[in-house]
């Protein structure tokens, strides 16, 4: 009887040990190497091994824990430990591993696929940090470094090219460059130089200062906005108020964000919104993503509200940056048309609305024409929906701006879809944009 007894208890011991794996399992970080084990008295070893550990082993779910006893090579574990492992890749090191500064950390613990970890921000920012730049307009009295124009920029080039934006580095009264368009540019290191104010767009707000340095320069690399989401997480890096190397962390609320829908006049533009916290001298500053990428330029946020910031996305940048390269400034054709995206509900609602309107699956529609512009002269009409653009199928107005790029005063052969199913082949000759427009 006293051996059924003891018996007994050497199994629910082991049942407890197993049921206790499977509980700190599943309560456990993904993340961590769990070790379970039991002490054995001697006085039982020997009735355990008796015991059918490696039927009980070839019944438990493998995916949650693996049975370690008997060990393997037919040999005891040392001092009788029943030892029951549950483990997952990448293991946390020791804390003694783990830097606790603000720099890159190499032996940091690497977060899963697009989870963030305890040094995520901080080595993003790390990353772009030593290339931001605070801006500042000399005094027009005396040349002496003042408050005005106080703004931020990046150097993406070891030559010295300094991307900002054009209000940091314009007078926007006079639409000319900053005091002989020049700027005073100091760095994160303490370093200070006197830059050039090289190529200024005041429609997209965007432009290249330059400086030179006999020493080698930091950089910071650009990424890509097309890849963005809403619930990104970004950061807002500058010198806002003055204050070097802030930075701030949020999210991308909305990334095409249209000019129109600010109440900003003129051409279309697009933006990234964040919920960043931006303020005057923030202008000009890189927006990072968490790789340590810049994939916007601040600009401006709404005084009425917070988290309401805004960005030119580092795509349209690049462009505007090689239009500098090829003319020293960016052309933009002009059609003179109003246009809207259509998709498969605005298009239902239509058609609801007008029987006659065009069967179409995607287009982009044409509201209003600008009378005497070149969209006008070519032919188009209040309704038509363009369906193709220089050969090309469209369904996006960014569609018809990338296909005519700077090809100003080129025909261009247009397909639109009129009233009760009509076709129309168009020829439009794209007139480079007027700055007052």
């Amino acid at each position: 009887m006293s051996r059924l007894v003891r018996k007994d208890s050497i199994i629910r011991i082991a049942a407890i040990v197993t049921a206790g794996s499977g509980l700190l399992y599943a309560k456990r970080s993904s993340n961590y190497k769990t070790n379970v084990a039991v002490s054995i008295p001697e006085s039982f070893r020997d009735e355990l091994s008796s015991l059918p550990c490696q039927t009980l082993e070839g019944r438990l779910p493998q995916p949650l824990f693996g049975l370690s006893y008997p060990p393997q090579n037919g040999q005891r574990g040392k001092d009788g430990v029943l030892s029951l492992l549950s483990s997952r890749e990448a293991p946390i090191p020791p804390p003694s591993n783990i830097k606790r500064d603000s720099g890159i950390s190499k032996d940091s613990p690497k977060p899963c696929c697009g989870c963030l970890g305890r040094n995520t921000i901080a080595n993003a920012a790390a990353c772009v940090g030593p290339a931001v730049v605070n801006i500042s307009i000399p005094n027009e009295k005396n040349g002496t470094v003042g408050g005005k124009g106080i703004g931020s920029g990046t150097i993406i080039d070891k030559d010295g090219t300094i991307l900002t934006c054009a209000h940091a580095v314009v007078d926007f009264h006079g639409l000319r460059p900053s005091m002989k368009g020049k700027v005073h540019v100091t760095l994160q290191d303490g370093r200070t130089f006197v830059a050039s104010v090289m190529n200024v767009d005041l429609h997209s707000d965007i432009a290249i200062v330059k400086i030179n340095s006999k020493t080698p320069l930091p950089t910071a690399k650009l990424g890509s906005s097309t890849k963005l989401q809403p619930g990104d997480w970004v950061l807002a890096m500058g010198c806002p108020l003055s204050l070097q190397n802030t930075v701030t962390a949020g999210i991308v609320s909305c990334v095409d964000r249209k000019s129109s829908d600010l109440g900003l006049g003129g051409l279309r533009r697009e933006y990234l919104q964040t919920d960043c916290a931006i303020n005057p001298g923030n202008s000009g500053g890189p927006l990072v993503n968490i790789d340590g990428e810049v994939v916007g330029v601040n600009i401006m946020k709404l005084l009425a509200a917070d988290g309401l910031s805004f960005a030119v996305p580092i795509d349209s940048v690049t462009k505007i940056i090689e239009h500098f390269k090829k003319s020293g400034r960016v052309v933009r054709p002009w059609l003179g048309l109003k246009m809207l995206d259509l998709n498969e509900m605005v298009i239902a609602q239509l058609k609801e609305r007008s029987s006659g309107f065009p069967n179409v699956e995607k287009g982009v529609l044409v509201p209003s024409v600008t009378p005497e512009s070149p969209g006008d002269r070519a032919g188009f009409l209040p309704g038509d929906v363009v369906v193709e653009f220089d050969g090309k199928p469209v369904a996006s107005i960014k569609e018809i701006i990338d296909i005519m790029g700077d090809r100003v005063g080129v025909p261009l052969k247009a397909v639109v879809k009129r009233a009760n199913n009509k076709q129309a082949t168009l020829t439009v000759v794209p007139e480079e944009v007027k700055h007052d427009i």
